[in-house]
């Protein structure tokens, strides 16, 4: 990812809070053919304070990214959204697109049997514990029969990055005038709104405002 100084994250508070709202990454490694990609839900690893995480791919996609083996990179993709050049005012612009994403690249170590369940149940907890009536991994009707043998068809894997590229691209090259109109704008209810991106801008703005001073 082409990095400039100005758009660049390196705050690993920051980074971990990127990853922690958005665990859907894409996986890319250089296969037998080629670069291949797979996609999975990716977490922090709850045991560390670092940019170390943990997952999971089904077999078939172990076959291809050879985890363990090669390099892989990690991608996590924030909220983004379109930029209309009109949301500017009247000066000379063109569209963009903002957007956040944290690259992090490593190999990973493959995690035996028992870690790879607990890496499955912490997974499930995650997104269900957010529901009325949450359905845990080991809850009836599921039986540790049913569990075990979904298991076996996963490898589960833990990645410490070894190279870390960040990029936070929202508006900051603009006047205090032109971002709080983007914010707004992305907050409304046209074509192009996108209320979570308009809440990472509100949050970085926010931020910049009071490091100023």
């Amino acid at each position: 990812m082409r990095q400039n100084p100005s758009f660049a994250m390196t705050d690993i508070a920051e980074l971990r809070r990127v990853i922690s709202q958005s665990p859907w990454a894409t996986l890319v490694a250089t296969g037998d053919d080629g670069l291949v990609a797979s996609h999975y839900p990716v977490l922090l690893d709850p045991e560390r304070d670092d940019l170390t995480v943990v997952g999971h791919v089904g077999k078939p996609d172990d076959q291809v990214l050879h985890l363990g083996e090669r390099e892989l990179l990690m991608i996590f993709q924030g909220p983004h959204g379109y930029i209309s050049p009109s949301w500017y005012g009247d000066v000379r612009a063109v569209p963009t697109w903002n957007y956040t994403a944290v690259h992090l690249t490593g190999t990973p170590e493959i995690v035996d049997t028992q870690e790879n369940l607990r890496i499955l149940d912490d997974l499930v907890t995650h997104f269900e514990r957010r529901l009325p009536q949450p359905r845990m991994m080991w809850q009836a009707p599921n039986t540790e029969e049913f569990v075990n043998a979904l298991e076996m068809g996963t490898v589960g894997f833990r990645m410490t990055p070894t190279r870390v590229s960040a990029k936070r691209k929202l508006s900051q090259n603009k006047p205090d005038s032109i971002v709080e109109n983007v914010i707004a704008e992305l907050d409304g209810s046209g074509e192009y709104a996108q209320p979570a991106l308009a809440a990472e801008m509100r949050r970085a703005h926010e931020a910049r405002l009071a490091h100023r001073g």
